[in-house]
Parts: C-alpha cells; structure tokens; sequence
C-alpha cells in the first residue's frame, strides 16, 4: 500500500522547528494547546510508515484511548490487523504501534521498539522508574529514539529529563520548549482572557510551560544575575578563587571560578565518570591555569581523600564539610546575593535549571533543608555556594 494514501496534519512554523531539530532522545515543554500532539502523532507515524516497532504511552487508560481512535482512523488503508485489548495495530508493510497506560509501571517490559512516545509525561507518577527501569531499555536492541512531551506539572521527573535536553554532556538528548503563545492559530486575545482571568502561578506553567515550584522556591532574581562574560584565562592584576562539589557515582563534580573583586562567575566546569588521579589532575591544572587564590572543597566521604591528595601536591585547599547548619549557611548567603544583586554568574542552562529547581523545606525543629527536588541535580548549585562562601572570607587561604 503507497503511503501517498496516508495523510498527516501539517505543521505550523513553531512545530516545524522541533521537526527539523529533532535528536536520538527529545523533550518537549509545551503550553496547553501548542501542538504537540501533533508532533507525537506524526512521530510515531514516521517509524511505523518505516516498516519501525513503535510504541506510545500514555498516563492512564482514559486518555489513551483518544490517541488510540486517532491511529486506527489514519491506519485503517494499510492495516493488517488490529487488537482492541492488546490496542496494537500491525500495519502490511511489517511497522506495528502498541499503546500503552503507564498506570502500570512496568508497561511493555520485554518488549524492543525502534521509537517510542510518552505523552503527558510529566503527569506519570512513577516516571522516573518507568523510563529507567524499562521504556528506555526497549530501546537498546535497535538504538531506537523518543518524543516526550508534556505540559510541565512542578519539578518532578520531566524537569529532569528536560533539563538534560539542555545539557551539553549529553549530546543524544534536545529539548524544546514553546508557549500557547507559539501557537499562531491561537488568538492572543484568548491568551490575554485567559491570563486576566487565571492565577497567575498557573497561567506561567499551563499557557507559558514555566517549571514552577508551587513551594519551597529558594532562589530569585536569577536569569537577571546571568550576565556574567566566560573567560578563557585570567585577566592581569585579578584574583580568583574556586569552589568544588565531588561527584558521587551518579553525581558530576562542578568547579566554579569567581573574580574575587567583581564577584562575577568567569567559569564553570563540570564532568562526571572520571577515575580519581584524572579528577585531581583537573583540578591541579584548574588551579595553576586561573592563580587561585584558594580552593574549597566540599570535604564529606568522597571529597576527603582528594583534599588529602591536593594538599600533598601544594595546592592551598580549605576542606567544607556539609551539615544541615553549613548547608543552609552557605545557600543562604548565596539567597542574598541574588536577592542584593551581588553576584553574576554565567547564562549557562544546567547551572541556571538546578538553581530554579532547588527548594526548601521547613523541618519540624523550625529549620531549612535545601536539596534539589528528587530525581534532579544540584551539584551546579552546591559548587557555586561553595565558591561565593570562599569569595567572602570562608576559609582561612583568602587575600586580605
């Protein structure tokens, strides 16, 4: 059957953009009624005219069924056979959709597909074990790709997913994000009338897809901070300084470097899965490159005997050892200086997510825990709590 006989919507100009841009793995943060249906539907509908095993999933039953109804209908010219209970649709060219309800967790597993879809992610309570444990592992057998799209829900595990599409490490993932306001067949005086009418928390993440942290927010005035200029090298007559967060298995070291007289972030990096004399190499060549005045480092369980082997080579490190008193310190004075306009930092996505994600919570004693939400990352922050700590007299290295 020619595939001429199969007609697929259209897309407007903001769609086309992630069409054309699309990678291995995609997240797409969208406003209510932007469109991304669309792109979930053709999506999976380019895999299965491709002869592809394809698969989409869906947060409960309910609304699995619309999208179901949707591909019979388009299907129904090349259809070999369809299951209603197994809601699977085997197409004459040997390319199949199966439909899933992630009310179970452990949907498809043993299953192999070449693509999948997860619509609504961010509504899946167990994300996060459903694409670990088992979506992305269907994938492996054919090196196959994702669309994960949904209107954002909080800071759950879609931010996660999301905030990796913006990672530079991780050069298989993209991520897009696009307002109701990207959509140009939606007027915008319906916007404007929603937005009049809508409390405005909700308006910013259902019409304008914001992450938003309904509680606990621990930093403000953010993307205002990130002006900061990255510098290659130090500029003559500057001193710096630097702050380390080592990296657990599944964490990432961070450094960051800040000028001690204009308290401007001029570098970041951050890497992960590096054996520990490459890991002290890097920060013995870090140090020489920028003159550090000094280094701090946080000091609990693996940061320890890396101290111990810095010191040995001559390098001047102040050893941090984090408690619920230090933390909430160090992240408090780092709270001001956004809140006072004190810091730039750099307009870097990864740093700039963890420190929207990262929240507070009142423990029943009357004081803060701060930690990034679960499944999230808050190496970034840590680093750059630890540098602005040392940039204002922590430790006892400092220039007078």
């Amino acid at each position: 059957m020619s595939i001429a006989h199969i007609q697929l919507p259209m897309y407007h100009p903001n769609q086309a953009a992630i069409h054309r841009n699309l990678n291995r793995f995609n997240v797409a943060d969208c406003g209510r009624r932007f469109g991304k249906d669309i792109l979930e539907r053709n999506y999976i509908c380019d895999g299965v005219l491709a002869s592809e095993p394809t698969a989409w999933y869906e947060p409960e039953y309910k609304s699995l069924m619309e999208n179901w109804n949707w591909f019979c209908h388009t299907f129904h010219p090349m259809t070999q056979r369809k299951s209603e209970v197994e809601k699977r649709l085997d197409l004459k060219n040997g390319g199949y959709i199966e439909m899933w309800s992630l009310q179970d967790k452990d949907a498809s597993r043993g299953r192999h597909y070449k693509r999948v879809v997860i619509n609504e992610a961010a509504k899946v309570p167990h994300l996060e074990y459903s694409w670990n444990a088992v979506i992305r592992i269907t994938l492996a057998d054919l090196q196959g790709g994702a669309f994960i799209g949904s209107t954002p829900k909080g800071l759950n595990y879609f931010k996660a997913l999301y905030d990796r599409g913006r990672d530079p490490l991780e050069p298989e993932w993209s991520s897009f994000q696009y307002s109701t306001y990207d959509n140009p067949y939606i007027p915008v005086s319906e916007i404007e009338e929603i937005k009049r009418t809508t409390p405005e928390l909700v308006f910013n993440q259902e019409i304008l897809a914001q992450f938003i942290s309904l509680e606990g927010a621990v930093f403000r005035r953010i993307q205002e901070a990130a002006v900061a200029i990255p510098l290659e090298t130090p500029l003559d007559g500057h001193n710096y300084c630097a702050g380390v967060d080592v990296a657990s298995e599944v964490d990432y070291t961070v450094i960051c470097v800040i000028d001690l007289e204009s308290k401007e972030q001029v570098f970041m990096d951050r890497f992960n899965r590096v054996d520990y004399p490459v890991l002290e190499d890097r920060l013995l060549a870090l140090y020489n490159k920028w003159h550090l005045s000094g280094m701090v480092v946080e000091a609990n369980s693996i940061g320890r005997p890396v101290i111990d082997h810095l010191v040995q080579r001559g390098i001047g490190v102040t050893p941090f050892t984090t408690t619920n008193t230090t933390k909430q310190n160090i992240i408090q004075g780092l709270q001001s200086a956004f809140e006072h306009d004190s810091i730039k930092i750099l307009d870097n996505p990864v740093l700039i997510g963890e420190l929207l994600s990262f929240e507070s919570k009142r423990s029943i004693s009357g004081s803060f825990q701060y930690s990034a939400p679960e499944g999230l990352h808050d190496d970034c922050v840590m680093s750059l709590a630890l540098t602005w700590y040392a940039a204002n007299g922590g430790g006892l290295w400092l220039i007078s």
